[in-house]
């Protein structure tokens, strides 16, 4: 009998990076981040379910809006970049987020804009520029080839 183990893959912390075509000066890439990385959450269900007198429909669902963090140095200049975008036009248009994994695809995302920087300490102690970045993930493409 073979080995049932299974490999489980390395992560590569220098893989993970943002491509903003529009923008290429915000472009993030591992030498610009701190320990935390970029963290992306979905907000939402990929389907709803409708209940009906005897079951539940489903409808699913073209969009999640999420939420992106990236822990920027305030050290790098890219961070002052942000700073400025944000003052000028927060809009950045679609981006490329390549995770940390070979095995995952990148995600696109759509109509991305700069929600807000979290709350910083100016004390010395901390490196990060907590930058949000909101959006949408275009999901179920199947639907639009429905007929």
């Amino acid at each position: 009998m073979p080995n049932p183990l299974v490999n489980q893959g390395t992560l590569n912390r220098l893989r993970a990076s943002v491509l903003f075509p529009s923008f290429p000066e915000l472009n993030v890439t591992s030498p610009f981040l701190g320990d935390e990385g970029i963290t992306i959450s979905f907000e939402g269900e990929s389907t709803v379910y409708i209940n009906t007198m005897t079951g539940a429909v489903t409808s699913p669902e073209p969009y999640l809006l999420f939420t992106m963090r990236i822990a920027l140095l305030k050290t790098q200049p890219l961070s002052s970049a942000y700073k400025a975008q944000m003052e000028a036009d927060a809009r950045l248009g679609d981006c490329t987020v390549r995770p940390d994994a070979a095995t995952l695809s990148p995600y696109q995302l759509t109509n991305t804009s700069i929600a807000n920087v979290e709350g910083m300490m100016f004390n010395g102690k901390q490196a990060i520029y907590p930058v949000t970045i909101k959006g949408y993930y275009i999901i179920n493409n199947d639907l639009f080839n429905a007929q």
